[in-house]
């Protein structure tokens, strides 16, 4: 008796243990599978993590998800929403850090919420008390439905990006800004002190951003005799000449650009040089 006994209880065990690892052994799709999303963003990152549902046939915002009521924003745990530096968010300052990112969907509006607690499961253990920043944007109809809800990084320049949530046919969006031209002109100011200096890189941004162009064209002369070569760079100072309205000097600059170019075998460079030659001889 005692040694059926016995059996039967290596028998269950052994039946538990083949049970378990064969449930361990099995993978089956994620309904809701995770994203992790970086995007450079002015001198930083902007980082989101969060869990993808999809419609699957269903009626999504006032059904699957409720109207008027917090919700995490995807599923699973909280969508985490990471900032490396400092920026506004709708103008409001975010330091940075990483968030939670919380809203409340309506048929009209939305409140968007960054919860300074980014370790939630869920809405359970949410304080209103905790958040940092609360506002509110208007939701857009899509053409096209979404079926997985989707968060990206879009719009983005140098110091702003839209942060886009879509899912079935609404879109939301807030905008996200760094303050860094203070920064850049401090880098600047600091780099040209050295030996080995940034001309291009320094002038690059003074035309960009609307700053001294005279300025800017005396560091692409300089660009230019760091690598004489660099059709990029001879490209650049024809920009700054068109901008100058110096016409013919533009041309004469794309010019000498596009002859580099079709050295190099650069294609990209020929065109635009082409564009800009046409353009100066407009006066645009």
């Amino acid at each position: 008796m005692k040694i059926n006994n016995l059996k039967t209880i290596v028998f269950a065990v052994f039946t538990f243990v083949s049970f378990s690892i064969c449930a361990q052994q099995l993978k089956t799709p994620v309904l809701s599978p995770t994203q992790t999303l970086k995007q450079n963003f002015a001198l930083g990152e902007i980082g989101i993590e969060y869990s993808r549902p999809s419609a699957r046939g269903r009626v999504v915002y006032g059904e699957v998800v409720p109207f008027d009521k917090i919700w995490r924003t995807g599923a699973n745990a909280c969508t985490k929403l990471t900032f490396s530096d400092k920026v506004k968010v709708e103008g409001n300052d975010v330091p940075a850090g990483t968030y939670s990112l919380f809203t409340i969907p309506g048929q009209t509006e939305w409140t968007i919420i960054v919860n300074k607690n980014a370790k939630q499961a869920g809405t359970a253990n949410y304080k209103q008390e905790e958040d940092l920043v609360r506002f509110k944007v208007k939701p857009t109809v899509l053409a096209d439905k979404i079926e997985t809800f989707t968060i990206n990084v879009t719009d983005i320049t140098t110091t702003s990006a839209n942060i886009e949530l879509a899912w079935e046919k609404t879109r939301i969006a807030f905008n996200v800004t760094a303050a860094i031209d203070s920064v850049i002109m401090k880098n600047i100011e600091t780099a040209l002190a050295n030996d080995t200096r940034p001309y291009f890189s320094a002038a690059g941004y003074y035309y960009d951003n609307g700053k001294d162009l005279n300025k800017a064209l005396e560091w692409s002369n300089k660009a230019i005799e760091q690598n004489p070569k660099a059709y990029y760079v001879v490209h650049l100072k024809a920009k700054i000449q068109l901008k100058l309205k110096d016409y013919k000097g533009a041309i004469a600059t794309a010019e000498q650009s596009m002859a580099l170019a079709k050295e190099a075998k650069s294609d990209e460079y020929v065109k635009m040089n082409e564009k800009l030659i046409e353009d100066a001889k407009k006066g645009k």
